[in-house]
């Protein structure tokens, strides 16, 4: 069973992320957020394995959440999604910790689910 916290604050993209994951894997708990303050809630209360996190955010980015996540939690797994395909995001997203980084624009659910599968066998291999 993995727990995935996704912290975005677009609803429309929030709600389709969720379903893919729902549908692929129904063991998965998933929970929400979209700010900042709820993102550093939920990791604290929910401790998630995974995180699929946007980097614009109300109140925080995501880039400083992922640092924060990662010095306090170096074993979630943090997933970059953003519509801000810059090298310079992608460069920061990495220095911070966060395992992958995936432009909105150019990815598929086939490509998320693989993404996901090779992350819960990385999970289940270190517990």
């Amino acid at each position: 069973m993995c727990k995935t916290l996704i912290a975005e604050d677009n609803s429309t993209f929030r709600k389709l992320l969720s379903t893919i994951l729902c549908d692929k894997f129904p063991s998965m708990i998933i929970e929400e957020a979209v700010n900042g303050r709820e993102v550093l809630e939920k990791i604290e209360d929910f401790l998630p394995d995974l995180v699929f996190m946007d980097i614009s955010l109300p109140e925080e980015n995501g880039l400083q959440l992922t640092r924060k996540i990662k010095t306090s939690h170096p074993g979630i797994v943090v997933v970059i999604f953003t519509s801000y395909d810059v090298p310079e995001y992608r460069d920061a997203a990495l220095r911070f910790g966060a395992t992958c980084f995936l432009a909105k624009s150019s990815w598929t659910s086939s490509q998320l689910i693989e993404l996901v599968e090779s992350i819960l066998s990385d999970i289940n291999q270190r517990s």
